[in-house]
């Protein structure tokens, strides 16, 4: 199951910045933030990522003393996702978790 973690990563991390680089790519764009609330529908999108988010943040914080340090997984969510972040902590809570069973 880690392993899925990891792939679940990777692709969570390829398929959102290959959206990003096609729209920072077009200059004639609108600003990042006013294209993320341009409609209902995208602006539904967008509040749900954004407070899924901050749960996620939280959960993170709740368990630091368990799980890996989160400010790495921060970055990834406000920098590529949470479809990056999400399986990422999941790959590296699971690698921890078995190297202190292991010893």
């Amino acid at each position: 199951m880690k392993n899925l973690y990891l792939v679940l990563a990777i692709v969570g991390a390829a398929v959102p910045l290959a959206f990003f680089y096609q729209f920072f790519g077009d200059a004639s764009q609108p600003g990042f933030v006013s294209a993320l609330f341009v409609n209902g529908a995208a602006g539904g999108f967008a509040s749900d990522l954004l407070l899924s988010s901050v749960v996620f943040w939280l959960f993170m914080w709740a368990r630091r003393s368990d799980g890996p340090s989160p400010w790495g997984f921060v970055a990834l969510n406000l920098l590529i996702g949470l479809s990056c972040a999400l399986p990422a902590y999941w790959y590296f809570d699971r690698r921890r978790a078995e190297s202190k069973s292991s010893q």
